[in-house]
Parts: C-alpha cells; sequence; structure tokens
C-alpha cells in the first residue's frame, strides 16, 4: 500500500464542522426544526470515509427513495474520484504518476485540479505545495522504524525534491522535473470532490443540501434559512468558537492537532516545504469560500503564512479567515 501524506490519514484534520442546523430541515442532533410544529422534510445522510478522512452527505428533500438514490450517485462519483486523487490505492493515477514521475494521457480531473493546485501555489508563494510527499514518506519511516525525526543532511536531502515549480503540465500530460518528486493532493482534493459532489446535487435538481467530506459546501434556497455552521479550534471536543451562516458556500478548517505525528518533537501533517517542519504559527484556521476547492487549499497554506500575507491572499480570493492563535480562547477575524 502507497502511503498518503499525514492530510490524508484517517483523521486528516481538525475538522472544523460541529454543527449544522437549517430551518427548513430536522434530525437528532444536528438539524432541527426552527419553529415548532413546522413541516419538515426528512433528512437523508450517509456516513463513511473519502480519501481516508470522515465523510457526511446530508440531503433534505421529501422523496426518500430519490434521496437515497442521490445519495448513492453521489457516492459512486467519490469512489470514482478516489481512483484518481487516492494516496492509498495502488491502482490510482496519482499513484501511477508518483511512481514513475510521468503521466501521458491523464485523467481529466487530475489535470484540471493539478493545475488549479499550481494556481494557488504561485498565489500563496509556495506555502501551499503538493510535492511535500517525500516528507511524509521519510518521517512515516523513522516513525515505523523508531527513529528519532530526521533534521540536519537527510532532511535536507529530502527537501532537494520538494518544489512546485518543477512539476510541469502540458496538455494531458504529467511530468515530475526531479528525480524522487512524488506528489500528495490530499490538501486540496478533498475540497474538489466536495465541489463535484455538491454540482451533481445542484444537477440533478436540489438545492437544500450539506456536503461535508472533510470541507463544506452548502446549497440553501432563497426561502429557507441558511445553514448555520460551526467552526471549532483544535480540542478533542471540538468546542464551537464562532458560527457562520452559509447559503452557497464553502468551509474548510485546519488544525496541526488534527493529526500529530510525533508528539515530542512537535511535527505535525502540515509540512513547510521551505524547512521540511511543520506549521506552528496557528493552531488552527479557517476559511470561509466560494469553493470547498479553494477552502481547502487556503486553510492548508494559510496555517505557514503570517497574517499580512494571508490578508493580501485573502482580498485576492475573496476568502474569509479565521485563525486560532497560541494562548487564545478564539478566533480572530483576519480577512
Amino acid at each position: 500500500m502507497t502511503q498518503a501524506h499525514a492530510t490524508g490519514s484517517t483523521r486528516r484534520r481538525c475538522i472544523g464542522i460541529v454543527a449544522a442546523v437549517s430551518a427548513a430541515a430536522a434530525a437528532p442532533g444536528l438539524l432541527h426544526r426552527a419553529e415548532a410544529g413546522a413541516a419538515t422534510p426528512p433528512v437523508t445522510t450517509w456516513q463513511g470515509v473519502a480519501l481516508g478522512a470522515d465523510a457526511q452527505l446530508r440531503i433534505v428533500h421529501p422523496d426518500r427513495k430519490l434521496a437515497e438514490q442521490l445519495v448513492q450517485r453521489a457516492v459512486a462519483e467519490v469512489r470514482r474520484l478516489e481512483q484518481v486523487f487516492s494516496l492509498y490505492r495502488d491502482d490510482s493515477a496519482l499513484v501511477r504518476l508518483n511512481d514513475v514521475g510521468i503521466l501521458h494521457d491523464a485523467p481529466g480531473d487530475l489535470t484540471r485540479l493539478l493545475a488549479t493546485t499550481l494556481q494557488f501555489c504561485a498565489a500563496t508563494g509556495g506555502a501551499f505545495d503538493p510535492t511535500v510527499q517525500p516528507l511524509w514518506e521519510l518521517y512515516a519511516s523513522a516513525i515505523r522504524a523508531g527513529r528519532p525525526m530526521p533534521r540536519g543532511r537527510p532532511l535536507q536531502a529530502v527537501l532537494a525534491r520538494v518544489d512546485w515549480r518543477d512539476v510541469h503540465l502540458d496538455g494531458g500530460d504529467i511530468r515530475l522535473g526531479r528525480p524522487g518528486m512524488r506528489l500528495t493532493l490530499n490538501g486540496i482534493a478533498q475540497g474538489y470532490i466536495t465541489d463535484r459532489v455538491t454540482d451533481a446535487l445542484r444537477d440533478a435538481g436540489l438545492d437544500h443540501v450539506l456536503v461535508d467530506m472533510g470541507e463544506v459546501r452548502s446549497l440553501a434556497p432563497p426561502q429557507a434559512q441558511p445553514w448555520r455552521v460551526g467552526l471549532a479550534g483544535d480540542d478533542e471536543a471540538r468546542t464551537p468558537l464562532a458560527t457562520l451562516a452559509l447559503r452557497e458556500g464553502a468551509v474548510s478548517t485546519s488544525a496541526g492537532a488534527g493529526t500529530v505525528l510525533d508528539a515530542r518533537s512537535g511535527l505535525n501533517h502540515i509540512f513547510d516545504p521551505r524547512t521540511g517542519l511543520s506549521a506552528t504559527r496557528w493552531r488552527s484556521v479557517s476559511v470561509q469560500a466560494a469553493s470547498a476547492t479553494t477552502a481547502d487549499a487556503l486553510s492548508t497554506a494559510f496555517c505557514l503564512m503570517d497574517a499580512q500575507a494571508i490578508g493580501r491572499v485573502a482580498a485576492r480570493e475573496d476568502a474569509r479567515v479565521w485563525v486560532l492563535a497560541h494562548g487564545a480562547s478564539g478566533l480572530r477575524r483576519l480577512a
């Protein structure tokens, strides 16, 4: 089995969704009526795993049978895209690319997402970088062998293979420009899958949907209350620190505490491509954006960026950003 970048682990990140509430829906614990006695259509829910992380899909629709059929179509789309992006499947397109360093006639989803990824790399000054996969493999090997976390020459040797600028797209062909380069798209692929599933449900005629694939994307019709989404920090209890109203938009939260690789050294799953070490600037970063793809990529990159740089990128991407600073008990709005 091919190892994934740490952001593809079972609990990829400290998920920011602690509650999703719509006045037009009802389900114990998460969805409830805003007014007593209001007529509410049933909520059809699927729970599973997408790209190694917990995922949920909730559809509010009066025809439960139709809703169940749409859920199955959505799940089939998730599984199809996993065969493109997964680092856990030996037959995925991304694994084939990593194994040989070049992929001809790559699937359209892979070339489209990789092109978008490289745009975010440039926009964030390289803070977002899909070529950090060798760092995960270096640290994972040390953990399995019970060795100290690599530093010095071993780390520098791996960093020589990390640079998004040596990923080349030419039509349907993808080439990795350095020997030993390997990609992970786990910092953006879940957002992309979330968008694809949401768009497919919209195309099927649904206008009241909440999709949570680790990133959240919502649809709510004008006559309904927007979804209310709670943002958590990085604690185990996932305590809500703020609540957002979402009608059409997406939210993603990244936190180093989502996956701690080595507690003694503080190594977590969000790698700095410049140093090979982990993000420590913020305890968590939450991003609201038009698409889950954007929110996913930016929440990861912003963990490595200072407030001023975050503000510049957020303004260009029309995104809202909240951070949980070390020593703070509440979120701070940055953009």
